[in-house]
């Protein structure tokens, strides 16, 4: 059969990994790469050794291009869109980095376009593909710790000079907010272990006194998120922290615990210290730590499949709408409604 041609917009860090995992997957082949400096997106096909990967700088030519089948969309976050319309809009599957869009308008908009040109989509929350998170799936299908009441998911990722994107990272019109940018991936986790739909946010936010980071937004939240099956969440997150990178997860029901890679359970009888699972653990904000080849062969069997995707944009929204009631209650003071 022959491959479906990928078209890669933006060329830094995560690029890489999305060019790794479509080239060793047997059923497509990177075909395009878009940077606003035609030279980089040449010097990066080089780089992975693609000779036949056409380099562009302007995205409309890579669109026009018919053997791209598949468009990824790895650009920083205020890009994602108009660039997300624009591929829509020339018939191709999408791989949209998250966050997708930064307010409630843009989203409807990128969905609007999204269902009229009926194209698959996959957005990158990565994170599901995770060996613990496919553990944890496992053990709460398996009733382990029975019907969950509270459950939290906590994100504390320092992000200063010293990581790639803190130039655009730090301004609110770029990245959004400490959710949108980074801990989105918590709010996505919560979501996906609770598996019931939010219906109220509460929040507050705030930023060091010092501000030494310059952070035109407050990169530090804590979110509470009511379930509409009773469920309690809460969703923690910093970008301006100053420690090494955490990704908590805590998860109580009526039978059972887990924490991260711990579990006590009412269902193994004389159990009396926590049962350790050895894993791959969601403990880096690398990129190459993360599970983008099993993201990438999920979506392309979607695609041949003719299915939907479990993180398709649709579900991506409910996210991202949690990430926008956060920013609303905790600079009104108020609990915010779900849906928005």
């Amino acid at each position: 059969m022959e491959k479906l041609g990928v078209g890669i917009i933006g060329t830094g860090w995560v690029s890489g990994e999305y060019i790794r995992a479509f080239e060793a997957n047997p059923h497509t082949e990177v075909v395009g790469l878009v940077s606003r400096d035609k030279a980089r997106a040449k010097a990066k096909a080089e780089a992975f050794n693609m000779p036949r990967c056409r380099a562009y700088d302007r995205v409309d030519e890579m669109l026009a291009d018919p053997s791209v089948q598949i468009v990824v969309i790895c650009t920083p976050n205020h890009l994602h869109v108009a660039q997300g319309i624009a591929a829509a809009q020339a018939g191709k599957n999408l791989v949209i980095e998250k966050p997708v869009a930064l307010d409630l308008e843009g989203l409807r908009g990128l969905q609007a376009a999204v269902r009229s040109a009926k194209v698959k989509t996959v957005v990158g929350f990565v994170l599901r593909w995770n060996p613990l998170f496919e553990m944890i799936k496992g053990f709460l299908k398996d009733g382990l710790v029975g019907n969950l009441f509270l459950a939290e998911v906590d994100y504390y990722h320092g992000v200063g000079p010293w990581y790639a994107q803190y130039a655009w990272n730090i301004k609110k019109d770029m990245a959004g907010s400490d959710l949108l940018t980074a801990g989105c991936h918590a709010v996505d986790g919560l979501r996906w272990f609770v598996g019931a739909q939010p219906v109220e946010v509460f929040a507050y936010g705030n930023v060091s006194r010092e501000n030494p980071l310059h952070y035109e937004y407050e990169p530090n939240s804590l979110t509470l998120v009511k379930f509409e099956d009773g469920t309690m969440g809460k969703v923690g997150c910093s970008v301006e922290c100053v420690q090494p990178y955490i990704f908590n997860i805590a998860l109580f029901g009526d039978q059972g615990t887990i924490r991260n890679n711990k579990v006590f359970s009412k269902h193994w009888k004389g159990q009396k210290e926590w049962a350790t699972f050895p894993t791959v653990m969601p403990d880096s904000g690398d990129v190459s730590h993360h599970p983008f080849s099993d993201e990438v062969q999920h979506f392309v069997d979607c695609i041949l499949n003719d299915r939907e995707s479990h993180a398709n944009l649709d579900d991506a929204a409910v996210t991202h709408e949690i990430c926008f009631a956060s920013q609303i209650s905790a600079r009104e003071n108020r609990p915010v409604k779900l849906p928005l």
